[in-house]
C-alpha cells in the first residue's frame, strides 16, 4: 500500500513541484502525496497542489497561533490518513509536543551542508547569503529527519554544489535548488516511504 504523504508549504513550492514530479516520473513507487498544507496565505505552493489534483488548504498560523494551527493540522493530518510529513520550505516551527507525536516522520530538507550555516535564523537567501559572506567554496543541501529536540534530527542525504566566483545569493540558491534541493528531497522521501512499506510489512 503506498504511503500517504502530507507537504507542509509556506512559499512558492518548489520543492513541492520537484516532488510531485518525480511522483509523476515513477521516482516515489512507494508513496503519494495526499494533501499540501500551507501556513501563510497566498502562497502559490497551494495552486501547484491543485493544478497535480492534490487536495491544499491553507492554515494561516499567525491568525492561529502556534496552538490553534497545530491543531488544525493534526486534523487535516488524521482526515487524510497521512503516514509522512515533509517540511519543503516551510518556515514555521513546529513544537517539540507535535514534533513528538510524529517519530521518525517528519522530513526537512535544509540549503545548506549541516551543520554549517543552520539554526535560528538561516532560511531561505540568508543561508546563501551567509555563504557567501563566509568565503567558503562548497556549499549544497542537507535532508534530515526532524525531532523535538531544536536543530536536531538524523540526516538522511547531503549533497555538495560548488560556489562559482561571481555568484549572488540567488544564483547560488537556483544552483543548490537545481543540483541538491529537487534530487535529494524526492530521494529521501522514498527512502523513508519504503521503510515504512517494509515495516508495515513485518508486522502483518
Amino acid at each position: 500500500m503506498l504511503k500517504r504523504i502530507a507537504v507542509l508549504v509556506s512559499g512558492g513550492g518548489t520543492n513541492l513541484e520537484a516532488l510531485f514530479a518525480a511522483q509523476e516520473s515513477g521516482r516515489i513507487p512507494h508513496g503519494e502525496i495526499v494533501l499540501v498544507v500551507s501556513g501563510t496565505a497566498g502562497a502559490y505552493a497551494v495552486e501547484r497542489a491543485k493544478s497535480h489534483g492534490v487536495s491544499a488548504v491553507t492554515l494561516p498560523r499567525k491568525e492561529l497561533g502556534q496552538t490553534g494551527f497545530e491543531e488544525a493540522l493534526s486534523n487535516q493530518l488524521m482526515d487524510a490518513r497521512v503516514d509522512l510529513i515533509v517540511l519543503a520550505g516551510f518556515l514555521s516551527i513546529l513544537s517539540a509536543d507535535f514534533v513528538s507525536s510524529w517519530p521518525d516522520r517528519i522530513v526537512n530538507i535544509h540549503p545548506s551542508l549541516i551543520p554549517a550555516f543552520c539554526g535560528k535564523g538561516f532560511y531561505g537567501l540568508h543561508v546563501h547569503e551567509a555563504a557567501l559572506a563566509r568565503g567558503v567554496k562548497v556549499t549544497g543541501a542537507t535532508v534530515h529527519l526532524v525531532n523535538e529536540i531544536p536543530d536536531g534530527g538524523r540526516i538522511l542525504l547531503q549533497k555538495a554544489v560548488e560556489i562559482l566566483p561571481g555568484d549572488t545569493a540567488e544564483t547560488l540558491q537556483h544552483r543548490v535548488m537545481e543540483q541538491a534541493e529537487w534530487v535529494l528531497l524526492p530521494q529521501a522521501v522514498e527512502q523513508l516511504c519504503e521503510q515504512l512499506a517494509q515495516e508495515e510489512r513485518r508486522g502483518r
